[in-house]
């Protein structure tokens, strides 16, 4: 800006010199008091603006710092809803883990309650079995007459030597 106001004023000392602006080489004193009004006029006139660049200039800063401190509370608030995200998340692990546990625990009761319940049964039936098949026994050799069929086979036996074989190989005699 202040090249651009002495191009200006070099012009001005310049203009009456040349020939075809008046003709004239030297200046009176009127072109000398008109110079220095000029000169004056031109330094307030400069002060001014460098006064309003430097009111600008501030003006700008301050709007910058205004941007700047809202940028940062942005930036801070978007932090913290990113930590309470991120907490969540955190939380919901958490509690999915927890249930995951839980799961587990069930599967393995059930698994033992299963096993406990078919090994139960398996005893139960085992056991019922082979009471019942001595039940069974003791009743037919008690109740029936299978003893002394048997007594009558191992007598008859005694006579008839093939049928004492076939006894001896069921293990009856």
């Amino acid at each position: 800006m202040r090249r651009v106001i002495n191009c200006i004023l070099v012009l001005l000392f310049l203009l009456p010199e040349i020939p075809c602006f008046g003709g004239q080489t030297g200046f009176t004193q009127e072109d000398r008091e008109r110079l220095v009004r000029l000169e004056a006029t031109l330094k307030v006139f400069m002060e001014q603006v460098d006064k309003r660049f430097i009111e600008l200039r501030e003006d700008m800063n301050k709007r910058f710092e205004q941007v700047d401190k809202r940028f940062e509370e942005m930036r801070e608030d978007m932090n913290k809803r990113f930590e309470q995200v991120d907490k969540r998340f955190e939380q919901v692990d958490k509690r999915f883990e927890e249930m995951m546990t839980f799961l587990w625990m069930l599967v393995g009761i059930f698994t033992t309650l299963t096993a406990v319940v078919i090994g139960f049964a398996y005893w139960d039936r085992r056991t019922i079995i082979r009471k019942a098949r001595d039940e069974a026994i003791e009743t037919i050799e008690r109740e029936g007459r299978l003893k002394e069929f048997i007594k009558a086979l191992r007598a008859y036996a005694s006579e008839d030597e093939k049928f004492a074989t076939v006894l001896r190989s069921f293990g009856l005699l």
